[in-house]
């Protein structure tokens, strides 16, 4: 006898599946494709199809440029998570001889497709991480990593990422506004350690040096607490003396 349970068909949600085949549809597109053309691959209405073009567009899974859609970085962000746990452990290995070797917590953040990524990071018990309280992808005026990134950019790349993500004080040492970080990061010495008292989190000092990888612009970043601050300039000076003889394997990870 044919229980129940076995002939219940599962509750599939429309809306869902109209939006899928929307994605599936881009994805066809290398350079994108205008929503009259998505709609009919797809199957749908076109009134419809611009109400799934505008949702998925304001969730980041797509992106609308010159009147046709393409794949947005949460859509890209799906596949980036993957390379990530397929990635070689040469980072998080490197990561971790550097938190044993200084005592302190070690992060690695590439700039990839406009945003900042924080790609490994590697922190014990005794030397915990600083806890993301605030996205680290919005806020990178704020924290050493991020205006180590932001000051390897162009003036054009990093005034289109700062009005993406405008300036705000996190803490009362936050840098105050656009113009007092564009100063800042004007004064920046090539490939000398970037300094953040507090800009992020109350209690906590960071600092950031560049990190050459070809064509990727990336950086690390080590912190301390506010009462051993006296540890923060040895520690990221023998980070820059350590990084030479890893880099190799090291660029190669971060830039797969």
């Amino acid at each position: 006898m044919t229980t129940a349970s076995s002939t219940t068909v599962p509750t599939l949600i429309g809306s869902v599946q109209r939006a899928l085949r929307l994605l599936e549809a881009v994805g066809t597109h290398r350079d994108g494709a205008p929503a009259k053309q998505l709609a009919r691959e797809a199957g749908l209405p076109l009134p419809t199809a611009y109400h799934l073009l505008r949702t998925l567009t304001h969730e980041g899974y797509l992106r609308r440029e010159n009147g046709v859609f393409l794949f947005g970085a949460a859509a890209e962000n799906l596949t980036t998570a993957r390379a990530a746990r397929q990635r070689p452990a040469s980072v998080a290995d490197s990561l971790a001889h550097w938190r044993d070797a200084l005592g302190v917590p070690v992060y690695c953040a590439v700039y990839r497709d406009g945003e900042i990524e924080l790609i490994a990071v590697a922190d014990a018990p005794e030397a915990p991480a600083v806890d993301e309280w605030a996205s680290f992808r919005e806020t990178g005026h704020a924290h050493a990593i991020g205006q180590c990134l932001l000051g390897q950019l162009d003036e054009k790349d990093r005034e289109d990422h700062l009005d993406r993500h405008p300036v705000r004080p996190l803490t009362r040492y936050s840098v105050r506004d656009r113009a007092a970080l564009l100063e800042r990061l004007r004064t920046l010495r090539r490939g000398e350690p970037v300094i953040e008292r507090q800009e992020y989190a109350l209690g906590t000092v960071c600092a950031a040096i560049p990190v050459t990888a070809g064509a990727t612009i990336a950086a690390m970043a080590i912190s301390v607490p506010l009462d051993r601050e006296e540890r923060l300039l040895p520690a990221v000076e023998q980070l820059r003396g350590e990084v030479a003889s890893l880099l190799r394997s090291f660029v190669f990870s971060i830039s797969i």
